[in-house]
């Protein structure tokens, strides 16, 4: 009897076994990773400069907001409320109930804490803060705004966004190499906020 072919058909079994094992690690573990939990995003654009580069790689975490609120000075990922099947990367400015003043080169929120405003300091962004905005925000509309004001195309031109447009945050910056790091962007709220000269006295 002729068994040269058997080790053939094993080894043939094998990798078959091999593949549909790779498979189904992929449906039960990384899908669902990918589709709730964390995906992969690429910058695209100058409109984040020079806090994210164009063409750098980030994982966004898809889950942290399903249990709190995004804190002003988060950097959010998000769909492109007048086009969602396009995404964007924007630092968070004004949070539901605030009203937010653009105006040159400020930007002051008011809010229940400072009825009569208060100014942002960015010390992230790379360019001069343009335009003239005022706006009043309801519940669960959030003020973007790119880091580099110049050529950001954000709630200043389209509006507010809507917190159901919220993917999430970036939580790893992968490439490039040189620049890999968690929770790329990153800012305190705390350090964003100028304490107006009378709450000193």
């Amino acid at each position: 009897m002729d068994t040269s072919t058997e080790p053939k058909i094993e080894k043939k079994q094998s990798l078959i076994r091999e593949v549909i094992k790779y498979a189904l690690f992929a449906l039960v573990v990384v899908l669902p990773i990918r589709t709730w939990i964390a995906q992969p995003f690429v910058v695209s654009g100058g409109s984040m400069d020079n806090t994210f580069k164009d063409g750098q790689y980030l994982i966004v975490d898809e889950i942290s907001y399903r249990f709190k609120d995004p804190e002003r000075g988060d950097v959010l990922i998000f769909k492109y409320p007048e086009d969602t099947s396009k995404y964007f990367i924007k630092r968070l400015i004004g949070l539901p109930g605030e009203k937010v003043i653009v105006s040159n080169d400020s930007v002051v929120v008011m809010n229940e804490s400072y009825p009569k405003g208060i100014a942002l300091t960015e010390n992230y962004t790379g360019s001069r803060t343009l335009g003239n905005t005022n706006v009043t925000l309801g519940e669960g509309e959030y003020f973007v705004m790119g880091d580099n004001r110049l050529v950001s195309l954000d709630s200043r031109v389209w509006g507010v966004l809507p917190k159901e447009d919220i993917i999430g945050r970036p939580v790893l910056r992968l490439l490039p190499v040189s620049q890999i790091g968690t929770f790329p962007g990153a800012v305190a709220s705390s350090s964003m906020t100028a304490v107006p000269e009378s709450d000193n006295n």
